[in-house]
């Protein structure tokens, strides 16, 4: 019986489920998963979810105490209720689950440092070594230096909410180890710019990784490509060979639904043969290539601002939880 396409997806690309909801990674036994605080958002609102969300809420009142008001405890749980639901992930997983810190400090260095180093923290008190932990940052200067110095004591990076190559050399250079391109993200972009659509390898979001995989292959380093953020299979097919694809549970259903041969169309290989020119990427290029790049700066702009309100809509349904839970004890 012949492979379907994510059979013969995983011998060349290692798999990873893009979602919170852990009956999905069951389902397809990916090696790695990720989440963001939109998944972590979604999935606390299943019901097959509630345990985790009421433990961490109840948890949150034990350790402030009975005088602390709502909100504190609300945000003391968000910040705890990602790693409650990586702990639960890494029962399913064998391999790594990425954990998100919080947008709001994307342009903050030090406390970016700070908060990967608590959720660093929190795993480990738990008995899960961080080498299972991938924080996940996005992928501004400021969040690229902070991504710098957390590597260097062994704390794993994954820059997310990447569009550019000026962001993925920026990251190379500072020796993370993964980095997350968003494919999808910059086809909306592109389709909404130009009015044109765009399928196969004329994909800006395919063309974007394509360009970034080889310039990584070429010059030898060691941080690796995550594709993420797809549309369709027809942009996961076109970037089968990457080094990690991470792909939502829909389109994986459509993957193993799939017939039909899947060649490889990343080749490290045939990068390192390639006419490629280096780029020094300081801080002053850095600025100015985002700055040149429309879609980039948009796309990160709008990317943080949508983490940001989801973790607020997080924090304002942790609250009324928790209000709901302390009204049923009362009672």
């Amino acid at each position: 019986m012949s492979k379907n396409l994510l059979e013969q997806l995983r011998e060349m690309t290692v798999v990873v489920a893009d979602t919170g909801d852990m009956e999905a990674m069951e389902e397809f036994r990916p090696q790695d998963a990720t989440t963001n605080p939109s998944l972590i958002t979604a999935a606390a609102q299943m019901p097959q979810y509630q345990a985790i969300v009421d433990g961490v809420l109840q948890d949150a009142r034990k350790e402030l105490g009975d005088n602390s008001d709502e909100k504190a405890i609300a945000n003391l749980a968000f910040k705890r209720l990602a790693v409650a639901f990586g702990r639960k992930i890494l029962d399913i997983v064998p391999g790594r689950v990425s954990t998100e810190v919080d947008a709001r400090l994307s342009y903050d260095t030090e406390k970016t440092i700070a908060m990967a180093r608590e959720i660093i923290g929190q795993y480990e008190q738990a008995g899960v070594s961080r080498k299972r932990i991938l924080i996940k940052i996005a992928s501004t200067w400021e969040g690229i230096r902070a991504a710098e110095v957390l590597e260097k004591e062994g704390i794993h990076c994954n820059l997310t909410l990447l569009f550019g190559l000026h962001q993925a050399i920026a990251a190379a250079d500072a020796g993370v180890t993964l980095i997350s391109p968003f494919v999808g993200r910059i086809l909306d972009w592109y389709k909404k710019d130009t009015g044109k659509d765009y399928v196969g390898a004329d994909d800006p979001g395919v063309k974007s990784v394509t360009t970034i995989f080889n310039y990584y292959k070429k010059f030898g380093y060691k941080t690796v490509v995550m594709g993420a953020s797809f549309r369709n299979i027809g942009e996961i097919k076109e970037l089968a060979g990457s080094d990690l694809l991470t792909i939502s549970p829909h389109l994986l259903g459509e993957l193993a639904a799939a017939q039909g041969d899947l060649p490889r169309k990343l080749d490290p290989e045939k990068a390192k043969a390639m006419d490629i020119q280096r780029i020094v990427v300081d801080h002053e290029t850095f600025i100015k290539m985002h700055a040149d790049d429309r879609m980039a700066t948009d796309k990160l702009k709008e990317g943080i601002e949508g983490f940001s309100q989801a973790l607020e809509k997080l924090e304002d349904l942790l609250a009324k939880r928790l209000v709901e839970l302390e009204g049923v004890a009362a009672s």
